[in-house]
């Protein structure tokens, strides 16, 4: 097949670039250039068609790697760069593209990291998100005692398996605090609150606590540093408006903008930083738009109508050569005769008709009208964003003459332009606007349009200046979205008339017209505008950008109001649902670690017979205080109750040795048992003192920890008693147990004390009536 010639491709690659067809377009006047390379038309052409060819393989690209067809992705990209070789993204893009299909692979086939650099390991560390405290449980705390702010810190710590460490400067102090039904973020925060104190997360499961001053909060508070890329801005303005904007509400002192990439880099707290990404998230907002359709429309007629006969109203009379009077001399011998005329003597002697001739001019008829329309109509439309001002201008520049200057002297040769300067005046339409778009899609709109025009001209100083005619309007509006609105109609309207004849008879109807001549003109001239705004992209406002935070006090800034109530995970031990006889029934545990006090955990021991039993292990200590275990147990070990009756049981404690604390968990069937209320037992207010009873209960999994605690240096309780009363509600029939899953017994040295339980069995019936009406349905 042969090819086209050179002149035949370059039409090729016209048609095909008129329909936007770019590659297909420079191919075209690729050929035509490589067969007659000397032709600059085929070189510039190819040159100009080069960009777009390879703009157009990059967009195509673009879309395939949205699709997730990395490879055709690729293959594009290296088009647009074979192209192309100075894009600077197509090359970007391809290198973007193996990088994204590599790491692909590499996760797929699970290869070894190369090994990190020290920096290279110690960004990655410090990229991590900041501490956080987990999510231990959800179950509420209830605390109810008036004692030192680092032991009620230790109780709702122990409570809820959180290690509390203080501050070697902290101040304790006496407070009071009544906790009902509180979250453990929640219980420490209000606690922290009541006792002028704050505290951070060091681990999932510990926290530091400190007196709250500006000095201690700066000092401890964790500094993250992060920068924000900001993508809707359009000028250098609003990127320190955003900076200005995070100092006031923030009070940073330690942010950096740089306005050449458009980005802000900010050191500050967790907190801050989160309330940075939020500020920053609503005010990186695209600019709306708005389209503005304006319609100029001018109407000119001209009307003329002359009708009449123009007579004469003057004529000539002057002699003819007749009326001239002529002499004549005669001379004989020495006499001489001459025959002349002297010129204005009139022979009045012989005036007859033909010595005067009389001129006359002629009379004109006119029959004529004249009817002429002009229209003009100019239809600009203006695409502006939002506060932004844009400007039409359609027409001439004319040049008018300013400054000093002189007509100049001709005798000396001096120019009139001399010392003269000029500006340029911008004369037609001129239209300025500067939009303000609302959220209930209505524009404000301050308009400025002026219609000018040169309708004359004037000498000034021997120099000859234009004289312009303006029409103006400027003013503030404010639209529907889609309204049209007429900014003004100026209608210039004037009439001429003029009659020239003979007195009196240019006024008799009929003869008037033979008389004389009647002229009338009539102009016309209209101006309207019109105005109607199309909002293209309306103000993006969402209600996340709308809700209301609570960010701490006015002092300081604190997100700890925010969290949501965390979710208990719970798994379900091996052996399946509980069983429906008197054994031990089926409890969820929590997959979070339990409660356990700060110090040295306690080795985890079984009860006695705790395995023939079927009953959960208890938490003895690992240096037993005293040579005979302590013993824990219930009162009554045995009981019955019916279905929708309560009951108390004792927790008890025997064989005590200077008990200060006593930290339990108790296990119960919650198909069939519910806690109603947990009360002091009185065995740890010996000597009158004040306990502090603690609790928290899981109905979901059945278990209620209880932690009752004498003051500090108040000694312990030694003997045996009651540590804390249970009250149960019976729900359904069957038999089960009470049990003490984990205790964390301490003396007032806070030193462990070893102890061992027994369970009670508490067997629930159906009330006589009940019983009596399901034998009768048997």
């Amino acid at each position: 097949m042969l090819a086209d010639s050179p002149s035949a491709s370059y039409s090729k690659g016209q048609d095909l670039e008129a329909r936007q067809d770019y590659e297909a377009a420079y191919s075209a006047y690729q050929d035509a250039w490589r067969q007659k390379p000397k032709d600059l038309r085929y070189r510039t052409a190819a040159m100009r068609l080069r960009f777009l060819a390879g703009a157009s393989h990059v967009h195509r690209g673009q879309q395939l790697r949205d699709a997730g067809k990395m490879d055709e992705a690729l293959a594009e990209f290296e088009k647009a760069a074979a192209i192309d070789p100075g894009s600077f993204v197509a090359s970007q893009e391809a290198q973007r593209t193996r990088t994204m299909i590599d790491s692909a692979r590499n996760a797929e086939s699970a290869k070894t990291p190369a090994p990190q650099t020290f920096i290279e390991r110690k960004l990655e560390k410090a990229s991590s998100e900041p501490t956080e405290l987990a999510a231990i449980s959800s179950q509420p705390i209830t605390l109810k005692m008036t004692e030192d702010s680092k032991l009620i810190f230790e109780m709702v710590g122990n409570l809820a398996g959180v290690n509390v460490l203080f501050d070697p400067d902290y101040p304790p102090r006496k407070i009071h605090v009544e906790l009902n039904g509180v979250t453990l973020s929640q219980a420490l925060r209000l606690i922290a609150l009541e006792s002028k104190a704050f505290w951070r997360p060091v681990t999932s499961n510990t926290i530091f606590v400190a007196a709250d001053t500006p000095a201690k909060r700066k000092d401890l508070e964790e500094s993250v540093i992060k920068t924000f890329y900001l993508t809707n801005l359009s000028q250098a303005s609003q990127l320190q408006t955003v900076v200005t904007a995070l100092h006031t509400l923030l009070e940073l002192n330690r942010v950096t903008p740089i306005p050449e990439l458009g980005a802000i880099i900010v050191r500050a707290t967790p907190d801050q930083l989160a309330l940075t990404s939020k500020i920053i998230n609503d005010m990186d907002k695209g600019r709306s738009e708005v389209v503005i359709d304006i319609a100029i429309m001018q109407v000119t007629r001209d009307k003329i109508r002359d009708i009449g006969v123009t007579l004469p109203t003057s004529a000539t009379v002057y002699p003819t050569a007749n009326a001239l009077l002529t002499t004549t001399t005669s001379t004989s011998g020495a006499s001489t005769t001459t025959s002349g005329t002297t010129a204005g003597t009139i022979n009045f002697g012989h005036l007859k008709g033909s010595t005067f001739a009389v001129n006359i001019p002629s009379a004109t008829a006119n029959f004529m009208l004249s009817d002429g329309n002009t229209k003009i109509i100019q239809n600009p439309q203006i695409r502006v964003a939002d506060g932004q001002k844009a400007s039409l201008k359609i027409g001439d520049r004319v040049p008018v003459a300013t400054g000093s200057y002189q007509a100049g002297i001709a005798a000396t040769g001096i120019s009139p332009l001399v010392n003269t300067q000029f500006q340029y005046l911008d004369v037609g339409v001129n239209i300025d606007i500067t939009p303000h778009i609302h959220g209930d899609r209505s524009v404000t709109l301050k308009i400025s349009m002026d219609v000018s025009s040169v309708t004359g001209a004037v000498n000034i100083g021997g120099i000859s200046q234009p004289t312009i005619g303006q029409r103006r309007i400027e003013h503030e509006i404010r639209l529907k979205e889609g309204e049209v609105n007429m900014l003004g109609g100026i209608l210039e309207s004037s009439e001429i008339k003029s009659v020239g004849g003979f007195p009196g008879l240019s006024n008799v109807p009929l003869l008037k017209y033979l008389f004389s001549d009647q002229h009338n003109e009539k102009h016309d001239n209209e101006i309207v505008f019109l105005v109607t705004p199309h909002i293209v992209r309306a103000p993006e406002v969402s209600p996340e950008n709308l809700r209301p935070l609570q960010v701490g006090t006015g002092s300081t800034i604190d997100l700890q109001g925010m969290e949501s109530t965390p979710t208990a995970r719970l798994t379900q031990p091996a052996g399946g649902s509980p069983a429906s006889g008197g054994g031990q029934p089926t409890v969820a545990r929590q997959a979070a670690p339990t409660a356990a006090p700060p110090a040295t955990p306690p080795t985890a021991q079984p009860l006695p017979n705790a395995q023939k039993a079927g009953q959960g292990a208890v938490a003895a200590a690992a240096q037993p205080s005293a040579a005979s275990p302590t013993l824990l147990s219930f009162n009554p070990p045995q009981l019955t109750a019916t279905v929708g009756e309560t009951f108390t049981v004792d927790v008890m404690v025997t064989n005590a040795q200077q008990l200060a604390s006593a930290p339990l968990q108790v296990q119960y069937d919650p198909a069939k048992l519910q806690v109603v209320n947990v009360s002091n037992g009185g065995f740890l207010a010996q000597g009158e003192q004040v306990v502090a009873l603690a609790q928290r209960d899981d109905a979901v999994a059945g278990s209620v920890r209880i932690t009752a605690m004498r003051p500090p240096k108040s000694g312990g309780a030694s003997g045996s008693g009651s540590v804390a009363a249970i009250t149960f509600l019976a729900k359904a029939p069957g038999k089960t147990t009470v049990a003490i899953a984990r205790a964390g017994l301490r003396n007032a040295d806070e030193q462990p004390i070893a102890s061992s339980g027994t369970p009670a069995l508490v067997e629930v019936r159906l009330a006589p009536a009940t019983q009596a009406m399901a034998g009768e349905k048997r």
